[in-house]
């Protein structure tokens, strides 16, 4: 609760307020809910719409007040998604099918979700992969080459890469580092 004093936020006995009010003006008490969710970070339809739903706001004043809010362009599922899609790609180097997953479970139509995975160019795609492989590499120089291949498809994997492309880049990488640095060899010993 503090912490949300500190950046704005309302005071609890603010907050109490609006609650009290809902049963008097549920209209109100969604917009209020609504605009404070909105104004921390954005959110999905789906995601304000079970908020309202936690919150007991009846299903036809929280369908007109969402509406009212897409309307007016504070809600917009597309411009979330394609948002989130770069967000999450450059910062946390997610692919194309952990995105997926991500904006599905946060309520994303499919189609507006394809629709901003399609942004996304499979050079872009790429080399983040690439990038991805190449700093997590060197903190593996004492692995033997298949247990490196192995962790780093693995990672890619989980970051929701295809597996051909994966397999791909990881062999690429793996030849070139061999260039400058030599993994080792399933001896134990510097491959030659």
């Amino acid at each position: 609760m503090r912490a949300s004093r500190r950046f704005g936020g309302r005071r609890p006995s603010e907050s109490a307020d609006a609650e009290l009010d809902q049963s008097a003006d549920p209209h109100s008490a969604a917009r209020t809910i609504l605009l404070d969710k909105l104004s921390g970070q954005p959110r999905t339809r789906a995601e304000l719409a079970g908020l309202l739903a936690e919150r007991d706001i009846p299903d036809e004043v929280a369908d007109e007040v969402l509406d009212r809010f897409t309307e007016v362009g504070l809600i917009d599922d597309a411009a979330f998604a394609t948002a989130w899609v770069e967000s999450r790609h450059r910062g946390r180097g997610l692919g194309k099918r952990a995105l997926a997953q991500e904006l599905r479970r946060r309520g994303v139509d499919d189609e507006m979700a394809r629709d901003a995975l399609e942004e996304l160019e499979p050079d872009q795609e790429e080399a983040t992969a690439r990038a991805l492989v190449r700093k997590k590499l060197r903190s593996m120089r004492s692995l033997e080459r298949q247990v490196a291949m192995r962790r780093l498809i693995g990672m890619l994997a989980r970051k929701g890469y295809p597996g051909g492309l994966a397999m791909t880049i990881v062999k690429q990488e793996l030849d070139a580092s061999d260039e400058e640095l030599p993994l080792l060899n399933d001896s134990g010993l510097e491959a030659e």
